[in-house]
């Protein structure tokens, strides 16, 4: 069993650690609007996966995860959503054309970005099939069926959610920090339009893939 967490310890570090949607979307809101709404788009995205993690253990991301349809609704829901955010970063970047800070300051995103982290990675099916699938590789293999539910439960409850929220929080709030330190580079109008660019042109293919991922 301690060989098995510590694998899982492993996948979820990974699966944290690699650029993916989540790390687009704090990069965006960093940059743009300083390192407390790059912290609070952290907490969202954390919030996103107690949400998953409370929705697997009811079996409603087992059903999302098994069902085509399910799966595509959310699947497209979140593509757009991505989208949605790149074309605004894209559209941005042609407004940057000033060296004007006031005008640069002006264009940052809008909205709450704890929401923003929240609603990018719940829109995110993707992680109700990790889950589901990571899950099962927590039970040791000779306990009874009810017992071993049982185990489950807890496991993932206490282990795999509250483990890969942390390991988010950790990891993307020291990136958020990191970004904040070298905010006057960022703060460049050149540089602004060049990061809301890449940003823009990377929430795009995020929301591309997502599009055209299979369960």
């Amino acid at each position: 069993m301690f060989v098995q967490f510590l694998a899982a310890v492993g996948v979820l570090a990974v699966l944290t650690m690699v650029p993916g949607p989540d790390m687009a979307v704090v990069t965006k809101r960093a940059v743009a609007c300083g390192w407390r709404d790059g912290l609070r788009t952290v907490g969202g995205i954390a919030s996103g996966l107690l949400v998953w993690g409370a929705l697997t253990v009811v079996g409603l991301a087992a059903v999302l995860a098994a069902s085509a349809t399910a799966y595509t609704v959310v699947k497209l829901a979140g593509a757009g959503y991505l989208l949605i955010l790149g074309v605004q970063s894209l559209v941005r970047s042609r407004r940057h054309r000033t060296d004007d800070p006031a005008t640069a300051a002006g264009a940052a995103p809008k909205g709450n970005p704890w929401r923003t982290g929240l609603i990018s990675n719940l829109f995110n099916p993707k992680i109700a099939v990790f889950y589901t699938g990571l899950v099962p590789t927590l039970a040791p293999s000779d306990l009874s069926p009810h017992a071993g539910m049982a185990l489950l439960v807890l496991l993932h409850a206490v282990l795999t959610v509250l483990l890969h929220a942390v390991l988010t929080l950790l990891w993307l709030g020291g990136y958020v920090m990191v970004l904040a330190k070298a905010r006057g580079f960022f703060e460049r109008p050149a540089v602004r339009r060049g990061m809301d660019r890449v940003t823009g042109v990377v929430l795009v293919g995020f929301g591309v893939k997502v599009a055209a991922s299979q369960p």
